[in-house]
């Protein structure tokens, strides 16, 4: 297997209060660099700057390799393109298109929304399916193959955009206490390439039609490691009217894991 090398997962992450081995990095984060560091060096710009491709590759790089270290983290040399791609064609929240839906309903209590119950149309996402050791790793590894996918490793051979939220599927015991380390890593194709799929170059990655579905989002903010999953699954279950849901579940990711009021939802999945 291609390990990328960083410990990351569907959006939210772990910062160094969560224990050690457990630091996370998310697209957004690298997305983000661009936003607090490429001023830093000088006027951030490689033509005035002088800086050719290449060391901007290492640069990055060997920012997100001392961010990682950090957090106990490895993020391998092949991730210095995916990384320089992200941040050159990721200037703001405005680049980032959302996963379109229908909202149907809102659940609140005395003012405060529990739940959101919305309607996602049919679409193409690009998955792999990862088990690894721990659960931490599955949700790594998956995603730094989609993010390479993302940036050019695909049959066009284009960077094909970046669409939020970037979803896990968990899965659970049947009493929903414990989490599988078997995970998909799931990446919504951007509208403009939602009739003709680039296909991966890495034959681990499939593009699957995901039907229409309704689902129960809850938001919440901070970490989303093992412990907090479990704890939103039965947080979610509690409030909703009708909760006919299957053994899976989904992490819905939108912010970057260093923000002070990290995004994340957790979506059940209404069963047919």
């Amino acid at each position: 297997m291609d390990r990328g090398g960083c410990q990351l997962n569907g959006g939210g992450g772990n910062g160094p209060e969560s224990g050690p081995g457990h630091g996370m990095i998310s697209l957004e984060d690298l997305e983000s660099f661009s936003e607090d560091q490429t001023s830093d060096s000088g006027n951030g710009s490689l033509e005035d700057g002088g800086e050719t491709m290449e060391e901007d590759e290492d640069r990055l790089l060997h920012y997100w390799q001392d961010v990682a270290r950090g957090h106990q983290v490895e993020v391998s040399q092949d991730m210095a393109e995916p990384i320089q791609q992200l941040t050159t064609n990721n200037q703001g929240r405005s680049n980032r298109e959302p996963v379109p839906f229908t909202l149907i309903a809102r659940k609140e209590k005395c003012g405060e929304l529990l739940y959101e119950k919305r309607q996602y149309e049919k679409g193409h996402w690009a998955c792999i399916t990862v088990r690894e050791e721990t659960y931490e790793q599955s949700i790594c590894y998956g995603f730094m193959r989609i993010m390479k996918y993302i940036c050019q490793q695909n049959s066009s051979g284009d960077y094909l955009g970046m669409t939020l939220p970037i979803v896990t599927v968990v899965r659970t015991n049947e009493n929903h206490s414990v989490i599988s380390h078997e995970v998909t890593v799931a990446y919504y194709l951007p509208i403009n390439h939602q009739a003709q799929p680039p296909q991966p170059s890495d034959s681990d990655i499939v593009i699957e039609v995901w039907p229409a579905t309704v689902v129960y989002a809850r938001a919440f903010g901070g970490a989303t490691n093992e412990v907090t999953i479990i704890n939103q699954i039965n947080a979610m279950a509690e409030v909703l009217d009708s909760p006919a849901v299957n053994d899976s579940f989904i992490v819905a990711g939108y912010t970057n894991p260093a923000h002070s009021n990290r995004q994340n939802e957790m979506w059940f999945l209404e069963r047919r």
